[in-house]
């Protein structure tokens, strides 16, 4: 009896084993340090043609001959896996030059935006924090509505406005016009400043994009909760997938720097490593803000496709619900004449990285201005992230046709 209970005891236990690795978020492996990433297939594993697939390789190549950008990482998932990865050029041409590897950590720039931005407002939104039709006013004391020049109309701001790049705030404004309003160059000063410009059109009526906006929501968050955005980033999403190579202010985390592709040479002769290459994010917010100031790399970005393509689940972890994943990525109805849904860009006139392959409407995705790209495409469960330096050495490589040429070659690599 005795043998026959041990014997049912270690297969009850192989069978408990067996199941809790079954997780609905597919294969996942770990690395030497522990942490979860997404299992690796060859393409034809997940119903691409690997021959198709390899021609993104001449394309980047290209590219970096050119010298439109020094290096990139590349990674395509298909049905939650790791069908590529690959690393192309170098990670830095000056002062030295440096290979790049699959692992390099790179400067998001607005890529924060969704990353780090839109999905802690979405994190936000499902456990009550605020309604999409609420007034920014409610969350930001003396945030200004639009007012009618000719008539005096006045127009509240809500979150879906901002949230949508369709508030009415402008584009951009330098650390140098808001330093010399305010006199000084801290984060207050800057949202002060926000709140009262001038709005340049009616909410809702047009799109322009505008960091602006993103640091508005940044603002919303830290009031409504009392934790800086890098603070609730890191707690609710980055460490809850297992992002271990995503942060904020890069420059003063040890154990990655090393890792951290440089951008811009700066007139001392260095180039920014591990500080963000944005102005605003940098001079006026120090690191922490809205609109830029993540850095990763192409595997936690990867991870991060993958739960948004399993209903906000991976490895077991839901980092948002399904509902949730759903809102933030589909243009809200009333808002089709935008293309943009809850942060991310789906068909507005700024979604050229998404190709003209995948699904038109439903594909979701985001660009920055250092080179990065993530786009998802959810009905063919593929996504893509291409992450370039093109500002290193100088602010002077071209991203926009490479970023459309690599996403047509890896839809027209599926074929199942």
């Amino acid at each position: 009896m005795k043998r026959i209970f041990k014997a049912s005891a270690v297969i009850a236990a192989t069978l408990v084993l067996m199941l809790s690795a079954c997780t609905p978020s597919g294969s996942v492996t770990k690395n030497e340090g522990g942490a979860s990433k997404l299992e690796r297939v060859k393409p034809s594993e997940v119903g691409m043609d690997e021959t198709r697939l390899a021609k993104v390789d001449d394309i980047i190549n290209a590219s970096i001959e050119k010298k439109e950008i020094p290096g990139a990482v590349l990674a395509v998932v298909r049905d939650g896996k790791m069908a590529y990865i690959k690393a192309y050029g170098n990670k830095s041409v000056y002062p030295e030059v440096v290979p790049m590897t699959e692992d390099v950590v790179f400067d998001l720039a607005s890529c924060s935006k969704v990353v780090g931005t839109a999905m802690s407002m979405a994190h936000l939104l499902e456990n009550g924090g605020y309604r999409l039709t609420d007034r920014v006013d409610m969350y930001i004391p003396g945030f200004q509505p639009y007012e009618d020049a000719k008539t005096g109309e006045k127009v509240n701001i809500r979150m879906i406005d901002v949230l949508t790049h369709s508030s009415g705030l402008p584009s951009y404004v330098s650390p140098e016009v808001v330093i010399k309003a305010k006199g000084k160059d801290d984060p207050d000063s800057l949202m002060s400043y926000i709140s009262t410009m001038k709005r340049i059109y009616k909410p809702t009526t047009q799109f322009e994009y505008s960091c602006l906006n993103f640091i508005t929501l940044q603002n919303v968050l830290q009031n409504i909760t009392g934790m800086t955005l890098a603070e609730y980033a890191q707690k609710n999403i980055f460490d809850v997938l297992g992002m271990s190579s995503t942060t904020y202010m890069a420059s003063k985390k040890a154990d990655l720097i090393g890792r951290v592709a440089p951008t811009e040479k700066q007139p001392n002769g260095e180039c920014f490593l591990g500080e963000v290459h944005d102005p605003l994010a940098r001079v006026m917010n120090h690191g922490n803000s809205g609109n830029a100031g993540v850095f990763s790399n192409a595997e936690d970005l990867a991870i991060l496709a993958a739960a948004l393509m399993n209903d906000g689940n991976f490895n077991g972890k839901q980092v948002l619900g399904k509902l949730t994943v759903e809102t933030m990525t589909t243009v809200p109805e009333g808002f089709e004449h935008l293309g943009r849904s809850l942060g991310w860009d789906n068909y507005s006139p700024y979604a050229s990285n998404n190709g003209n392959l995948f699904h038109p409407k439903k594909t979701f995705g985001h660009t920055g201005y250092t080179g990065t790209s993530f786009i998802v495409d959810p009905v063919s469960k593929t996504a893509v992230i291409l992450l370039a330096h093109r500002v290193h050495p100088a602010d002077k490589g071209s991203v926009v046709r490479l970023r459309a040429l690599v996403a047509n070659t890896v839809a027209g690599a599926v074929v199942k």
